[in-house]
């Protein structure tokens, strides 16, 4: 009651953050007069502007109220909207790096134009972060109409794109993408061979649209790279028909945590039926080393069978496994479960198993978007998720104000006893509805419920539509068409969606299918017809009520329940939500529905009543916010270990760039080489030791080894007077030569190349073997736990001590590789050609897997069309005079230097 009454007279934080912009939005609103006398070259005029008092040191706050201005008139007249004061402030508090909580409804995608403009202004280039390609598109060919009216580019990334178009979309001022592509991107640059082969120019400033989707709920998924590994697939099949076999008694389910484990009688269950089947070597037990593969794929298939539900989590369309995104109930196609588990779900279904990849580049998003300068963040949903957002990412989060107030009525949850009376219920409600007229939008929580709602509506002769995977590609319209009178629309999921549910029906799309279904047909006339048509359907829907949102379950996360019940309410619309649950549904099942049963069997509940009680809605939300905590020290922790990694990572990629964009290399190689050295004559004639406890043979094997001379070492050995620090001496300069020589033969600007291409080589080899390492270390450490002591400071320790052994081998490979490496003779040069063209062809057919061109055919009539008339891959003489970054001329699309001018 006190603080209360203290938030009456001072305000909430909130309240003062919003009234600290009201002077800011005045001063923009001042200039808007100003604004609109210029023509439409003057606001290009004033954006050339804008950029030449940034680049003269002015700061982007001093510049923003002319600048959001501008923007404002650019929009109001490339696209006829009109910025609201409440969109200005969201702008502003974007620009700040803060997350913006705005309503659905009140013009997001408007919204993150100012604050894009504002830091495109310093030529760094700003990202627009969104939740799938349709939605990454839409705004970048709506927005980029904005873009161009002020005299800026617009660009956009989406998978299976061409290099050059990707890396065009990047150099645009402001680029909108999707968090999956800006991540497996940046990977993908730091697995390129050279600077000019990157897409990527920095991270300046990026927004993210859905911010808690992308930030939050995929955070504990990482991007991997990954290439192929050895083929287990009969492995998986003859394991999984033994999970089957199993009784309660032989493994244990915790839901709360999603974790399934076997106990004792389940492992001596299990070795019996392995052994008796020869699976298993007879005298070997489960608990031996050797029986480490066996176990962990196991486990994998009882995972598989015991938390992996069939149109829940995943669905089989193709005879493929296909994941199902549990935050926007969409398909994620070519994303897949690692370390096995989706190859067990592919056992389970009876459908080809695909091989088991190897790591070759992985980072997690929390990683990926702290890498930017300026973060900033937008969506409907975010309050209940702050201290995550403020720990992690050092963001704030405001809610803006909405435009009108909500007239939106939230009614109080109605618990059943039973999963069917809450369903009879649900379809009573959905029936009252429908007959006056009011559009129903009915949320579920998985594929299985909605399709069990749509034949219940269909017995009962209810017209409806059905939103989730598996009717992906028709969601627009079906959203579109949620706010007709009378509308039934059974959503999986409503988070990230894009389209509004607007009353009556949205026009912009009833234009569109009127067109295509008659093109000869006049726009305006056939405009004008349906917006009459159209108002009459909002006012028949207004009079019914608004939009009624009616959930089947509450969802784990509270964030998901908001944005279901923000379709409603849209702009001040009336509008109406209620939430439908039994004590079958999975929340109440795993948080305390026992206690809650005993009190409604006492209070002599009939069958088909429901309790109404805002303590019940209370009690749900103490257990959702236990559920989001305990979620949030999953992340938290989840990101401890990867922040031992991201050293590494930054390490690693910030050592590659500076090899590529080098000119010079040899000083790092020699570097290298003699480190190599040192360790060599510290390890066969250590310091404080006798001339007659040296190793000189061992040392002069050694030098023979790693650097490829023949010295002689014993003898020099022999010498009188000669220590550690005259051997070295005389190694370094004896190989000094060697080089030297070496690099003559090749010609000096060759031998930068291959100095550079064997570093490059070396680096992404180490680091895949240090990723294998560090993942199996991750999955062991856990147990350390048991002998008190941390796990976390375990994997730190040994995961340096890993990264020193990497940069040891590193060095001692680099330096043999290049004292190995000599000019070739023609028939070598050619088989070499030969394996690499192979090679690069085997790599980049596996990278398409997720997000590459079209793989080629092998067929002679699909090979590409040579640029020089008369090339002939055999005869150079026929090749021209390409420089070594000019397209190779056998039209290969690959530069010169990376195919047939490869040294």
């Amino acid at each position: 009651m006190i603080g209360n009454l203290a938030k009456m007279v001072f305000g909430t934080p909130n309240d003062r953050k919003v009234k600290g912009t009201r002077p800011l939005v005045a001063r923009i609103n001042a200039l808007e007069e100003q604004f609109k006398a210029l023509s439409d070259q003057g606001l290009i005029d004033k954006t050339r502007e804008f950029q030449a008092r940034v680049a003269q040191g002015e700061d982007l706050d001093d510049i923003l109220p002319e600048a959001f201005a501008n923007c404002r008139e650019g929009a109001r007249r490339a696209l006829g909207l009109r910025a609201f004061d409440v969109q200005l402030m969201g702008g502003i508090f974007l620009h700040e790096g803060n997350i913006a909580e705005m309503k659905t409804g009140e013009g997001k995608t408007l919204v993150a134009t100012f604050p894009a403009y504002l830091n495109a202004l310093s030529g760094k280039g700003v990202h627009v972060v969104t939740v799938n390609d349709y939605l990454a598109k839409r705004d970048a060919e709506w927005m980029s109409k904005v873009y161009a009216q002020l005299g800026m580019t617009c660009g956009v990334v989406v998978p299976f794109q061409p290099e050059g178009e990707k890396r065009q979309a990047y150099a645009a001022d402001v680029t909108y993408a999707t968090n999956n592509e800006l991540g497996f991107d940046y990977l993908r640059d730091n697995m390129k061979g050279s600077v000019a082969e990157m897409v990527q120019r920095g991270h300046n400033f990026a927004i993210v649209d859905e911010v808690d989707s992308i930030l939050i709920d995929e955070a504990r998924t990482p991007l991997i790279i990954s290439g192929p590994s050895q083929d287990r697939s009969e492995l998986y099949r003859v394991l999984d028909k033994y999970v089957p076999m199993l009784t309660d008694e032989h493994f244990k389910l915790d839901e709360k945590a999603r974790n399934a484990t076997f106990t004792e009688e389940g492992n001596e269950f299990l070795e019996t039926q392995l052994q008796a089947d020869g699976v298993l070597p007879e005298g070997q037990t489960l608990y031996d080393p050797e029986s480490t593969t066996i176990v962990h794929h196991v486990n994998q298939a009882l995972r598989a069978h015991k938390l992996f539900l069939k149109d829940q989590h995943y669905m089989v369309r193709d005879g493929e496994v296909m994941l199902i995104d549990e935050f926007t109930g969409r398909m994620m196609k070519g994303r897949r479960l690692s370390d096995g588990l989706h190859q067990a779900i592919e056992a389970k279904e009876g459908v080809e198993i695909q091989p088991e990849n190897v790591t070759l580049a992985s980072v997690t998003f929390q990683n990926y978007f702290r890498l930017y300068g300026r973060l900033a963040g937008m969506t409907g949903t975010a309050s209940t998720e702050a201290e995550e957002f403020a720990e992690i990412y050092k963001l704030g989060v405001v809610e803006v104000p909405t435009n009108r107030g909500i007239a939106r009525l939230d009614e109080h949850d109605r618990v059943y006893r039973t999963a069917a009376e809450k369903y009879a219920a649900v379809i009573e409600a959905i029936k009252e509805a429908h007959a006056k007229g009011q559009p129903t939008l009915v949320g579920t929580t998985s594929i299985e419920k909605s399709e069990m709602l749509s034949a219940m509506l269909q017995k009962d002769g209810v017209p409806h539509n059905v939103l989730n995977a598996r009717q992906h590609e028709a969601e627009a319209q079906i959203v579109a068409d949620a706010g007709k009178p009378g509308a039934v629309t059974i959503a999986t999921n409503m988070a990230g969606r894009g389209t509004d549910i607007q009353l009556g029906g949205n026009v912009e799309m009833k234009v569109m299918d009127a067109l295509n279904a008659d093109p000869d047909a006049n726009p305006d006339q056939l405009r004008a017809q349906i917006e009459a048509e159209h108002a009459a359907d909002k006012e028949k829907v207004l009079a019914a009520g608004g939009l009624f949102v009616l959930g089947t379950e509450r969802h784990e996360s509270r964030r998901i329940d908001n944005q279901l019940r923000g379709r409603s309410g849209r702009q001040g619309d009336p509008g109406r939500s209620l939430f439908f649950l039994s004590l079958d549904d999975d929340l109440m099942r795993i948080f305390g529905s026992e206690r809650l049963d005993k009190v409604l069997s006492t209070l002599g509940m009939k069958e088909g009543e429901a309790i109404v009680h805002p303590w019940v809605n209370k009690s749900l939300e103490r257990a959702q916010a236990k559920v989001e905590g305990r979620n949030f020290d999953i992340r938290k922790q989840l990101l401890k270990f990867d922040d031992v990694m991201n050293d590494q990572r930054k390490a690693i990629f910030g050592q590659r760039r500076e090899i590529m964009e080098s000119d010079e290399v040899g000083e790092i190689t020699a570097d290298m080489r003699h480190q190599v050295i040192d360790d060599l004559v510290e390890d066969f004639m250590p310091a404080r030791s006798y001339a007659d406890q040296w190793d000189s043979e061992g040392l002069q094997a050694g030098v023979r080894e790693r650097l490829n001379m023949n010295l002689p070492i014993k003898d020099w050995a022999a010498e009188e007077g000669v220590d550690q620090e005259a051997m070295r001496e005389r190694i370094t300069e004896a190989t000094d030569r060697y080089m030297a020589d070496k690099a003559q033969a090749f010609g000096a600007q060759n031998m930068v190349q291959i100095e550079k291409q064997v570093l490059l080589q070396m680096i992404d080899q180490k680091w895949r073997d240090h990723l294998l390492t560090l993942e199996h270390l991750r999955s062991v450490v856990g147990f350390r736990g048991y002998a008190q002591r941390d796990p976390l400071s375990e994997y730190k320790t040994e995961g340096f001590q890993l990264f020193e052994t990497l940069l040891d081998s590193l060095r001692f490979d680099v330096t043999q590789r290049l004292a190995q490496i000599r000019p070739l003779t023609e028939a070598e040069r050619e088989d070499m050609l030969r394996q690499m063209a192979q090679q690069q062809q085997a790599a980049q057919e596996h990278l398409t897997m997720e997000h590459g061109p079209e793989r080629q055919s092998d067929d002679d009539a699909d090979r590409p069309a040579p640029l020089v008339q008369g090339f002939d891959e055999n005869d150079p003489s026929t090749w021209g005079t390409p420089s070594r970054n000019d397209p190779c001329p056998c039209g290969s699309g690959n530069k010169f230097k990376h195919c047939h001018g490869a040294i």
